[in-house]
């Protein structure tokens, strides 16, 4: 099942019911979900409505309403390697505001995807993203970024969604690293509610993700994490 199956699936008599399809789904394919139990958390997914930044527990008891956003992180390890990647979700009609945030946070992951190249830098990620959330007239996220990926789900680097070009750590060819910058309407401000795994802006305001696993090449980059041509839930 692909974050767009599983997306299909969100509006399902109003409730969440993701979760436990895609846990069901992984196994299914000869992986295991990474998330599940990882420093205790609960859940198979991430799943993260509206003002939730990252890292919500999913609950039956949450009822999606129409016009609501929710991003769905799935992380799976197959074959000895993990592989990270979350999409930003619509809930029916959605109004511009929401829409142009959704929009928002995919073009960040994507020009913080394009610079990563033998060479490039950490900071050049940070910059490209910070720059199309500016412009975009939104802000992003500090204290949550990207990481290191392979053989372990979190591993040096931090990658960080804002940064200056040129600066950090250079990146080779051979490293595998997530880009999932969240992207808020309002102030880059966020806190921790008390389960202690759940991240909500501080001002109230949505915020939105999407994330690729990306492998650095001596060519530039590869994208692990792309659903394959003609899978629903866009790229």
């Amino acid at each position: 099942m692909g974050l767009g199956e599983l997306g299909g699936k969100l509006g399902e008599e109003g409730r969440f019911v993701g979760a436990e399809l895609d846990k069901a789904d992984t196994a299914r394919r000869g992986g295991t979900p990474s998330q599940l139990g990882y420093h205790g958390f609960p859940a198979a997914v991430c799943t993260s409505r509206n003002e939730v930044v990252c890292h919500g527990i999913p609950s039956a008891a949450v009822r999606l309403r129409d016009g609501d956003i929710v991003n769905v992180d799935v992380t799976t390890k197959l074959g000895g390697f993990h592989g990270d990647c979350s999409a930003t979700f619509t809930v029916g009609a959605v109004d511009p505001e929401a829409r142009h945030l959704v929009e928002t946070a995919r073009a960040c992951r994507d020009a913080g995807v394009a610079v990563i190249r033998d060479g490039a830098r950490l900071g050049d990620i940070g910059a490209a993203v910070e720059e199309v959330a500016r412009r975009a007239g939104c802000a992003v996220v500090r204290e949550y970024g990207g990481h290191g990926i392979g053989r372990v789900m979190h591993a040096p680097p931090h990658v960080s969604h804002v940064g200056a070009r040129g600066a950090g750590m250079r990146l080779r060819a051979g490293m595998a690293l997530t880009v999932e910058p969240m992207i808020n309407l309002g102030g880059c401000d966020v806190r921790l509610l008390p389960d202690g795994w759940t991240v909500v802006t501080a001002d109230g305001r949505w915020s939105a993700q999407f994330e690729h696993t990306v492998l650095v090449t001596e060519q530039g980059h590869e994208v692990l994490t792309l659903l394959r041509e003609g899978q629903p839930g866009g790229s």
